[in-house]
């Protein structure tokens, strides 16, 4: 690749590492023009939305929880997730959404473990293609979800609601599962695009 007249940023530039690979990109002709960059603002705001917000709940729901009476484990709650199958296979155009949910993904161990202390368990699903109203009604959303269902490995249709909920009932319900990211989307792999 050709770096004259092309562009770079150097995270850490001001000093060690960095400060030598800005210097000598620089001496190669690189400059730092980032006018066209993607809006920050709406990153932030998915971030917010998807992680601040979870762990938001999270935080708020085992200080109630901590209050409640133990059983014979020592557990006062369970608190369940959702993440996403972006989390893993994030496509083009998710870099927010996809870095939203592997942060759900990324903070379950650690909250589980903060939060055995209290006698909380923790869990996350990651949902695949859910037939939800997000799909929208009529013969054009039957065709887009029958489209969707072609890189479903096996059964080859969308989840239902139902499986979705019988999950997190299980995780709710078994008392020995504890900081696990669980997948539910009958195999499938999201392509790039």
């Amino acid at each position: 690749m050709e770096l004259n007249d092309t562009s770079a940023i150097v995270s850490g530039g001001a000093s060690g590492l960095g400060e030598a690979t800005a210097r000598l990109l620089a001496e190669r002709g690189v400059r730092g023009d980032y006018a066209s960059a993607h809006d920050l603002d709406l990153y932030r705001r998915v971030i917010e939305i998807n992680l601040v917000g979870t762990f938001n709940c999270i935080r708020l729901a085992a200080t109630k929880m901590s209050l409640n009476e133990p059983d014979e484990d020592g557990a006062r709650g369970a608190i369940v997730n959702t993440s996403s199958v972006a989390a893993e296979d994030g496509q083009i155009g998710q870099a927010a959404y996809s870095s939203s949910k592997g942060g759900v993904v990324g903070l379950t161990l650690p909250v589980a473990r903060d939060l055995a202390v209290v006698g909380v368990r923790v869990n996350t699903i990651l949902p695949g293609l859910i037939d939800t109203p997000i799909y929208g009604a009529g013969e054009g959303s039957e065709a887009f979800k029958g489209k969707l269902a072609q890189d479903v490995l096996f059964p080859h249709r969308l989840g239902y609601a139902t499986e979705f909920a019988s999950l997190a009932v299980e995780l709710l319900t078994n008392s020995y599962m504890n900081a696990q990211s669980i997948r539910i989307d009958a195999g499938i792999r999201m392509q790039p695009k």
